[in-house]
């Protein structure tokens, strides 16, 4: 029996929110944001974790950092116009699809597309769980009363490493072995 602030690999969904090149550069240190997502993505795909990317508007911001893109055999996001993932057409049958119970998000912004996201998600009784080394804003101010506000909501506030190992469970398997060097 899991603790319910505790991450399971089973019905865990990575949602990558908006990681787009034009954007990606206003945020506040966004190379370490950059590389958080990655390592996401990489340790998702590893563990077999479905995961589902999202642009903002690609035709104004750009599409999607290449670093994520080719990480993917068939690159293809889910566009969108609206801040809540749940806006974008198909996201919500990705979800059911992938037997989402929770979801893990990552990306930006964090206090914008990330928290509208987090907030549609606990409505619908997700579990939300925010990466918040994997997520970031224009400003640290605006990052952490997006992560407030998600908390105060119900959403758990967690990190790579901690999502890591809360997914892998043990030490004495594979998948640890697989994965140990994504976080060295």
């Amino acid at each position: 029996m899991h603790h319910p602030h505790k991450l399971d690999k089973s019905g865990s969904v990575l949602v990558v929110v908006d990681v787009q090149d034009k954007l990606l550069r206003a945020i506040h240190d966004w190379p370490a944001v950059l590389a958080a997502n990655v390592t996401m993505v990489k340790l998702a795909c590893a563990l077999g974790v479905p995961v589902i990317v999202t642009e903002q508007y690609p035709k104004g911001l750009g599409p999607t950092a290449a670093e994520i893109g080719v990480l993917f055999p068939a690159f293809a996001p889910l566009t969108k116009t609206v801040f809540s993932c749940f806006g974008a057409p198909g996201f919500a049958a990705a979800l059911e699809a992938a037997g989402a119970r929770t979801l893990v998000l990552a990306g930006i912004e964090a206090h914008i597309c990330v928290q509208q996201t987090a907030l549609a998600a606990l409505h619908r009784s997700l579990g939300v769980h925010v990466v918040a080394d994997a997520v970031g804003s224009r400003t640290p101010a605006n990052k952490e009363l997006g992560l407030a506000k998600i908390r105060q909501a119900g959403g758990v506030i967690s990190a790579v490493e901690m999502a890591l190992y809360e997914w892998l469970e043990r030490s004495d398997g594979p998948e640890f072995k697989a994965v140990l060097p994504l976080i060295k």
